[in-house]
C-alpha cells in the first residue's frame, strides 16, 4: 500500500469535496498517513485523523449543509453567522479530545487577529483548534482561547503544505486546492454568498441593496483574488508532489450543495489524475524525500499559554 500525505484546502461548503479526494484514495489503495488542513480542510482532515469513517463524514457534511448548524452563540459576536450548532455537531464526532488521541499525525493553522501571526496547532484541544481554523473574518466569530483571538487559517496558509511536510517529511504531499488555476477565476462566484432561508431573506435582500454591501461584495472579491493569488505562490514555494483541483469553481462559501455531487467530484480528481499521483512514488522522487528536513513552518500554539 502507497504511503502519503494530504494538506486540504480551505473552502467553505467546497470543503465537502475533501471526503470524496479521501473516498477515492482510499478505494486506489493509498494509505493517508497524515493530514493538514486549513479552514474546511481542517474539519474534514480532524474527523478523519480520528478515524472517522467516510459514511460518518459524509454525515456531518450533510449537517453542515443546513443552515441551522451556523446559529450564534450570543448576539455582540462580531460576525455575520454564527458557529455554535457547528461546535456542538463537531464534539459528538471528533469528541473532546486531545492531538495525542488522534489515530494519524494531523495539524491545522489559525491567524492570531492580535499580532498577526500564523499559528500551527498539533496539540491541545483538537476542537478548539478547529474552530479557530474555521473562523472565516466577518462572516464567523473568532475563535477566543486564553487572550489569543484566531481566525481561518486560509488568510496566510490556504492550502498547508508545509505543514503537511512538517507532519511526514519523506511521505509524498498531495495538495487539494478548492479554488481552480488563474485561468479559470473569472469564472468564480464572489466569495460572501450568505445563506438565505425564507426568515432572513427579506432581511438579506434589503441589505444587498445598500451601498455599504455593494462596497463589501467589490471588497470581498478583492480579497478573494489576494487568497487564491497567495495560495498559488505558497504552493510554488513549497512545491507538493502533487496538486488536485476539484472541479468545483461556481460553487461560493456558503452556498447550499448537493453533497452527494460534491464528493463525486472530489472523487472524480483523483481518477482522472491517477497517472499522475502514481508517479509521484518513481525512484528519483523518493530519494530526494529521503533527504526533507523540513523545519517548523509557523509558531506553535500551546493552548495552555
Amino acid at each position: 500500500m502507497k504511503e502519503i500525505a494530504l494538506a486540504l484546502g480551505g473552502g467553505g461548503s467546497r470543503g465537502i469535496a475533501h471526503v470524496g479526494i479521501i473516498r477515492a484514495l482510499q478505494k486506489e489503495g493509498f494509505s493517508i498517513k497524515a493530514i493538514a488542513g486549513s479552514s474546511a480542510g481542517g474539519i474534514v482532515g480532524a474527523a478523519f485523523a480520528n478515524g472517522v469513517s467516510i459514511e460518518v463524514l459524509t454525515d456531518i457534511a450533510l449537517k453542515i449543509s443546513d443552515l441551522k448548524i451556523f446559529s450564534h452563540i450570543q448576539l455582540s459576536d462580531p460576525s455575520i453567522l454564527g458557529l455554535a450548532g457547528l461546535e456542538k455537531e463537531l464534539l459528538k464526532t471528533i469528541g473532546d479530545i486531545e492531538f495525542s488521541d488522534l489515530q494519524i499525525p494531523f495539524g491545522c493553522t489559525a491567524v492570531e487577529i492580535e499580532n498577526a501571526q500564523e499559528y500551527i496547532f498539533t496539540s491541545g484541544k483538537v476542537i478548539d483548534a478547529v474552530m479557530a481554523t474555521i473562523a472565516v473574518p466577518g462572516i464567523f466569530p473568532p475563535k477566543v482561547i486564553g487572550d489569543f483571538a484566531f481566525v481561518d487559517g486560509s488568510i496566510l496558509d490556504p492550502v498547508p503544505v508545509a505543514l503537511a511536510r512538517w507532519l511526514a517529511p519523506h511521505l509524498p504531499i498531495i495538495a487539494v486546492c478548492l479554488t481552480p488555476a488563474p485561468a479559470g477565476w473569472a469564472h468564480m462566484p464572489p466569495l460572501i454568498n450568505p445563506p438565505a432561508n425564507p426568515f432572513t431573506k427579506p432581511i438579506l435582500d434589503q441589505f444587498s441593496k445598500l451601498r455599504i454591501s455593494r462596497a463589501f461584495n467589490i471588497f470581498s472579491r478583492s480579497m478573494e483574488t489576494t487568497a487564491r493569488m497567495l495560495a498559488e505562490l505558497k504552493m510554488q514555494i513549497d512545491h507538493p508532489d502533487i496538486i488536485l483541483r476539484p472541479k468545483v469553481d461556481q460553487i461560493g462559501l456558503l452556498d447550499a450543495v448537493s453533497v452527494d455531487d460534491l464528493i463525486q467530484k472530489g472523487e472524480d480528481a483523483v481518477t482522472s489524475s491517477l497517472k499522475e499521483i502514481n508517479q509521484i512514488f518513481g525512484v528519483t522522487k523518493q530519494v530526494i524525500r529521503l533527504f526533507n528536513q523540513p523545519t517548523q513552518p509557523g509558531r506553535s500554539f500551546d493552548q495552555k499559554e
